[in-house]
């Protein structure tokens, strides 16, 4: 990697970072007066857990927010960098909303965020994430399973849109680790109930 595309590489993954700061769940519901969704049911300011507290319409909003913000990013590497390098730029993103440095770094798990981003890399695939992502929560009924399917999904669809490159492929399945890592409680929770 030159060092004119590392310093571009090293900017997006930052700007990356601080767009995924920006926690819209958080956010939205502090200026409506309505509770963070961190107080509630899994704990979690994503999608889901919104739904669960707030109903579809919130989650719904909460939904094009993060996945638009996510096109945006991705958008935006594509500009700058080879399309190798573009998951380590997602990888900022999802760190950013697992970790965030505007709330307390206490934020999402990054799945909305991770569709977005890979919706603009491989639209097919994520398009069959999401289908999947449908089908695993309407037979099991356990949403991070859904979502965990649609990683892996979006994933593989990354990796050959990158045509299996090692550089992105790194970038691929360290955000894939953060996310799974990000679901720990639910493993501990599905394992713990069976």
């Amino acid at each position: 990697m030159e060092g004119c595309c590392g310093m571009k590489l090293m900017m997006l993954f930052a700007g990356a970072y601080v767009a995924g700061s920006i926690n819209f769940p958080i956010l939205l519901f502090k200026l409506l007066k309505k509770e963070d969704p961190r107080n509630g049911f899994s704990k979690n300011p994503g999608t889901f857990n919104v739904y669960r507290q707030h109903g579809f319409f919130w989650a719904l909003v909460i939904l094009i927010l993060d996945v638009g913000r996510s096109l945006g990013v991705a958008f935006v590497s594509a500009i700058f960098l080879q399309t190798a390098l573009m998951p380590w730029v997602g990888l900022g993103l999802i760190l950013g909303n697992r970790l965030p440095c505007f709330h307390q770094f206490r934020g999402g798990k990054g799945v909305a965020n991770y569709l977005g981003f890979s919706a603009f890399i491989a639209p097919p695939w994520a398009l069959a994430a999401t289908l999947a992502w449908l089908i695993s929560y309407g037979f099991f009924r356990i949403a991070f399973i859904g979502s965990l399917t649609m990683v892996l999904i979006l994933a593989a669809g990354t990796l050959l849109t990158c045509k299996f490159d090692p550089v992105a492929g790194f970038g691929v399945l360290c955000t894939v680790a953060v996310i799974f890592y990000s679901h720990k409680s639910n493993f501990i929770a599905f394992f713990q109930s069976g």
